[in-house]
């Protein structure tokens, strides 16, 4: 069995703390540095029990809307990204992490790029809240915060509260807690509902739905320079470019 995840979230949200987390031991370095643009991502492999696991930690959004200049690396990773899946066969879970203080507009962005626009709401997608340590019991953030995800039109399949931080306690301390739940969480997506993005027309979606993400849209580029950007950053060929600029036009 295998199971393949999409982890996403803010800078300093503590994702390779929740990888190390899952896979029993550190295969992820963590590092407080500034991870890259938005949709870059790094692949992970690992056994966890008899379960092969697979996760592209993701960089997400930083605020609630990106810079002109995002624009096309985010087009570029997301292409790279989506091509690395389809060679695995595509993906089963989304994994949102979110840091345990409060619900902002940029988790809100987040969840829409990722979910929305990346996925198109075919693909399961679970909440992480991370830096958990300070609650004696961290079930309790997710009962009175529920109500505030839900506000914000977050949708979930399943939930972990969990710390990343270590504490030598074995399996009644917070951190083998948090180990057992994310475990748990994961154990109920099985592989059976896998989904692969579509090539063309999904590229074509995604480059529409990142406009939505974008803060200055006059300076999006388009036309021919935004043909000459996919040939040049995604690898496409002429043929491929005028098929998604004709299916981008077909769906205004």
């Amino acid at each position: 069995m295998s199971i393949n995840i999409i982890l996403f979230g803010e800078t300093g949200v503590g994702k390779s703390s929740v990888v190390n987390l899952i896979a029993g031991r550190t295969v992820a370095e963590v590092s407080p540095d500034v991870e890259g643009c938005t949709m870059q991502s790094k692949e992970y492999r690992f056994d966890v029990d008899s379960t092969r696991v697979s996760i592209w930690d993701t960089v997400g959004l930083e605020e609630p809307e990106m810079g002109v200049n995002g624009y096309l690396p985010a087009i570029e990773k997301a292409w790279q990204l989506i091509r690395r899946l389809r060679e695995v066969g595509g993906v089963d879970l989304l994994l949102f992490c979110i840091r345990g203080n409060r619900v902002t507009m940029t988790t809100q962005s987040n969840y829409r790029l990722f979910y929305e626009v990346l996925c198109g709401q075919q693909v399961p997608i679970a909440l992480v809240i991370t830096h958990l340590e300070r609650e004696v019991n961290m079930e309790d953030w997710w009962t009175r915060n529920k109500k505030s995800i839900e506000k914000y039109g977050i949708k979930c399949a399943g939930h972990a509260c969990v710390t990343g931080i270590p504490d030598n306690r074995g399996p009644d301390g917070k951190y083998g807690r948090s180990k057992k739940a994310i475990r748990d969480l994961l154990r109920q997506h099985d592989g059976t509902g896998r989904y692969t993005m579509p090539e063309g027309d999904w590229l074509a979606k995604l480059i529409k739905g990142l406009k939505l993400f974008t803060g200055d849209k006059a300076g999006i580029p388009k036309g021919k320079q935004l043909e000459k950007a996919l040939i040049k950053r995604c690898g496409l060929d002429t043929d491929a470019v005028q098929r998604i600029m004709e299916t981008m036009t077909d769906d205004r």
